[in-house]
């Protein structure tokens, strides 16, 4: 099994009247853990009651804490969250927040050299210079490196987008990211499908993968792409769709699944989610049928 490690965010998404755990890393990494049985995940929370109760519900699911920093000087990470009509999330993000912070030592060095086939990473974490200077630390290793982009608010650079896309084996976007790096990047209107194709070469990518919400998702792949739209229905909310959908492209890439068979899982599994409050199911029956599924020769 390819041992994946997931470094940045780990946060509590609020809403009115509830909280939920979240960040996307946590969740990708969470997923490809109850999915595969094996992973690590590196992030950092404050010395505070969210930084406690993030703790022990890993303690709780077997996921280990062994790379998770504890902050004196910064809160726990929060993300306030807003529903439109289609039950879409805005998100207003706390900063600074502890997992800006994550230092670079000894034990993650050891993690990343020595047991990690996959770094999964993104730019929120990156926004302070702290954490970013972290992740870069592992850029161009004898490894695979999956960026789902997650673009939040204004926490982003030209810069920044261009160095996680030349890191970068997999990247996973959505159209609205697309229309962002059409414009910052390649300044010119491309159509969606060309700009994808240029991104894919002009990056040397391995995998490109634009999710459409309502519209399915394309994963492109040397000179062939597969576009597949789930037929979903009773949708609770939307919160943890990509994650879910990032956890089994990158099950799929690792494995060489052909890109039809991971975009249809990918896609289903990300449709099992949309169907319950917030990113993480509670009941396990949900993971141990995937497993028969990705584990089907």
């Amino acid at each position: 099994m390819n041992r994946v490690t997931s470094i940045g965010e780990v946060l509590f998404d609020v809403y009115p009247g509830s909280k939920a755990l979240g960040g996307a890393p946590f969740n990708f990494i969470y997923h490809i853990i109850k999915l595969t049985g094996t992973g690590n995940f590196v992030s950092r929370v404050g010395n505070d009651s969210a930084g406690n109760e993030i703790l022990d519900f890993l303690k709780k699911k077997h996921i280990s804490t062994e790379f998770i920093q504890i902050d004196n000087q910064h809160t726990t990470g929060e993300s306030i969250a807003t529903l439109n009509e289609q039950k879409i999330p805005s998100w207003k993000i706390k900063t600074p927040s502890a997992y800006d912070f994550i230092d670079l030592n000894d034990d993650i060095i050891t993690l990343v050299n020595n047991k990690t086939d996959c770094l999964y990473f993104g730019t929120l974490a990156q926004r302070e210079k702290i954490t970013r200077r972290t992740i870069h630390y592992f850029y161009n290793q004898d490894i695979k490196y999956f960026c789902d982009l997650n673009i939040r608010q204004n926490f982003y650079t030209k810069d920044l987008i261009q160095e996680c896309l030349a890191a970068s084996s997999v990247i996973k976007i959505n159209i609205e990211e697309l229309h962002l790096i059409n414009e910052l990047l390649f300044n010119k209107s491309l159509d969606k499908n060309d700009a994808s194709k240029r991104l894919l070469n002009e990056y040397q990518l391995e995998l490109l993968c634009v999710t459409y919400g309502d519209d399915g998702a394309i994963i492109y792949k040397g000179e062939n792409h597969n576009h597949y739209k789930l037929k979903a229905g009773n949708v609770v909310d939307t919160v943890g769709a990509g994650d879910a959908y990032a956890a089994i492209l990158c099950i799929g890439y690792l494995q060489n699944w052909d890109i039809e068979r991971t975009n249809k899982i990918a896609s289903e599994f990300a449709g099992e989610i949309i169907k319950i409050n917030g990113a993480l199911p509670d009941e396990l029956s949900l993971y141990e049928k995937y497993k028969l599924i990705i584990n089907e020769k």
